[in-house]
């Protein structure tokens, strides 16, 4: 694992609220607004930047944790930013706060959590389950 980052540095990606993003359950929409499952998802891979950066070859991420504090609706065909800030770095886990928002109005907030590990001890892990 490549420690190049620290507490503090950030990431951001965009995501425009699809049909698909919607609270959708059985094929019945619930509300056409952005779905938790999705903004999670969102997050989670913004979030997953830094991994992508500092696993080596033969490592992976995996999650540990997901937080989400709804705080506003994000719209069909709104433009969602998710900021990322790594919270800590603690031996191969890194601990991530986000930020979502559209335009300056934030819909949520949260963190996730991700190890690195190899992947020969992943595949043990899930072999032995």
């Amino acid at each position: 694992m490549q420690h190049i980052y620290k507490e503090g540095d950030m990431t951001s990606l965009t995501f425009t609220v699809k049909d698909t993003d919607t609270a959708t359950f059985e094929s019945e929409t619930v509300h056409p607004v952005y779905a938790t499952f999705a903004l999670g998802r969102d997050a989670e891979w913004t979030c997953r930047q830094f991994v992508l950066n500092m696993k080596e070859n033969d490592e992976e991420g995996i999650g540990t944790f997901l937080t989400i504090t709804h705080h506003s609706p994000a719209l069909l065909g709104q433009t969602v930013l998710i900021e990322a800030t790594v919270k800590s770095i603690i031996k191969h886990e890194i601990i991530c706060s986000y930020i979502a928002k559209v335009g300056e109005r934030i819909i949520a907030t949260g963190e996730t959590g991700q190890k690195i590990l190899k992947k020969e001890r992943l595949e043990q892990l899930f072999n032995s389950l």
